[in-house]
């Protein structure tokens, strides 16, 4: 499966944890993302992949690039239907989880990468947006 940038790349099943993975990688060394960061975008997305298949049943990533004066970037946007978050403060905090995970998710995507916005609605869904810089 190839996917454009600015496409949504549907999560239906887990086997779509595996095939955005590999997008994910792809675009990130396409960008010329080094190593180091090619794994915290690719664990990153991993991990919010997940919380939604987990959570959500189904949802969908974005991929796209950022480009601006000084620097150069991606942009992972996860988004759902699902329950939503009713405390995202705690939700960020490392070690929660409401399922049988570590709760590294949210907490570990956000020291993985340099920014991550959370919008939810409990009973609406949530959206989960993901930056990571290029380094020059």
């Amino acid at each position: 499966m190839t996917l454009r940038l600015n496409e949504d790349f549907p999560v239906n099943e887990e086997g779509d944890i595996v095939m955005a993975r590999r997008l994910v990688r792809e675009f990130a060394l396409q960008r010329g993302f080094g190593s180091t960061d090619i794994t915290r975008i690719v664990t990153a997305a991993s991990e919010l992949i997940r919380n939604i298949y987990v959570y959500a049943g189904k949802g969908f990533m974005r991929v796209s690039f950022n480009e601006e004066v000084v620097r150069v970037g991606i942009t992972l946007t996860f988004s759902d239907q699902g329950p939503g978050i009713p405390d995202i403060a705690k939700a960020m905090e490392p070690g929660y989880s409401t399922g049988r995970s570590m709760g590294m998710g949210l907490s570990g995507s956000k020291r993985l990468m340099d920014e991550l916005t959370i919008r939810s609605e409990v009973g609406k869904g949530t959206t989960v947006i993901i930056v990571k810089w290029l380094s020059k």
